[in-house]
């Protein structure tokens, strides 16, 4: 049987995604376990059904019977990509996944105690289940590896930096596929300073100057920068403190983390809802998301002295045109302009006539690792 398909893992504290690419930029079958450890639930194109997954292991499992179902063993794959959300210092490109590589995945857990537990729980059990298949990781901070020193450090005490206590930035792979994509969309060279929007439930900015990353808003963790679905964004450190003394540790990651953000500010944290809702909250919190996109996208100008294009991704960026022009309205000092019409039927360019190019990148976090897994294998030969 050939060896023709990449499995793209995608491993979260509570639900496991794969999905299967061949050579297209599509998958061809896609699954999920929902709620593992709980009342978990199998999701495949022909629907939904309760099943058994009390933990990463069992759901593993699961997901490569279902795709042996489908014409997919594992005879028939060539390798397996890892979405791994923390590559800290040293992992800042796609590596094969030897015991030195999962070592340095475990040595990030203290800086990434929410997520590299889980992509490691999927790792192992995939190396359980498949022990000859090749693994690649492939790492969301990785992308922002190129910012300055000067960028990437806090003006905190050198013993805390040294904890890993620094800025990393994060949607490294969505960034990573839209610079490779650009291009072909613009009909040209990419552009030398490109302000990337990742809009969606995460929302993060980052300055790219010669397909570099040299800025970016989300810092130590994926709290940090703009207003998001449920994180609150940029936060005085002493309101943190506030708010740990008043409700301990725990109670305010929940609070900062879950229950703030759009959620907070209109009662929903979907700007789909927020727009249906027409409150003055969910107006607020509309603004408020708008706001700081402008003010934060002036900051990454800035940092690329510049700018020459803008691009949205994610699920708001690509898909709320009056978020779009709201943000693009209030970048105007920089030359930036929608076509209304353009906009609306959300076009691949939406530029103005005299405006400097905006574009909207669908995302395909998922095809980049499937390519980047495939390119990694076949030069080691695998």
């Amino acid at each position: 049987m050939t060896r023709d398909t990449i499995l793209v893992v995608n491993a979260g504290s509570s639900s496991v995604k794969v999905a299967l690419f061949g050579e297209g930029t599509s998958p061809v079958e896609s699954f999920s376990v929902t709620e593992v450890g709980g009342a978990a639930v199998l999701k495949t194109a022909a629907g939904e059904r309760p099943c058994a997954a009390p933990d990463h292991e069992a759901a593993i499992g699961l997901l490569l019977e279902t795709a042996a179902a489908a014409g997919f063993p594992v005879a028939r794959l060539a390798g397996a990509g890892h979405r791994v959300v923390h590559g800290g210092r040293t992992l800042i490109e796609p590596v094969i996944l030897d015991g030195r590589a999962i070592a340095a995945i475990e040595a990030c857990v203290p800086i990434a105690p929410l997520h590299n537990p889980h992509n490691l729980a999927a790792i192992r059990a995939l190396g359980r289940r498949a022990p000859d298949l090749p693994q690649v990781g492939v790492f969301d901070t990785a992308f922002h590896a190129t910012n300055p020193e000067v960028a990437l450090r806090y003006a905190i005490p050198a013993t805390e930096e040294a904890r890993g206590i620094r800025r990393y930035g994060f949607h490294g792979i969505s960034f990573a596929s839209l610079v490779e994509r650009l291009p072909a969309i613009l009909d040209g060279p990419l552009p030398g300073r490109l302000l990337a929007c990742h809009l969606g439930n995460g929302v993060s900015l980052c300055a790219i100057r010669s397909g570099r990353s040299v800025a970016t808003t989300m810092g130590y963790s994926p709290l940090e920068g703009l207003t998001m679905g449920t994180r609150a964004g940029g936060i005085d450190g002493n309101a943190v403190l506030r708010i740990a003394a008043d409700h301990g540790i725990d109670g305010a990651a929940r609070i900062l983390n879950r229950e703030s953000g759009l959620l907070a500010l209109g009662h929903a944290s979907d700007m789909r809802a927020l727009h249906a809702a027409g409150t003055a909250e969910a107006r607020f919190a509309i603004d408020h998301f708008c706001y700081w996109a402008v003010r934060h996208a002036g900051s990454m100008a800035a940092a690329m002295g510049g700018l020459d294009c803008v691009a949205f991704t994610g699920g708001i960026g690509e898909n709320d045109a009056g978020v779009r022009a709201r943000i693009c309205a209030g970048l105007s000092f920089l030359g930036v302009a929608v076509d209304g019409q353009a906009n609306a039927r959300g076009a691949p360019r939406i530029e103005a006539r005299g405006s400097l190019p905006v574009v909207i990148v669908p995302a395909e976090e998922e095809a980049w690792i499937a390519a980047a897994t495939r390119r990694l294998i076949a030069g080691q030969g695998g």
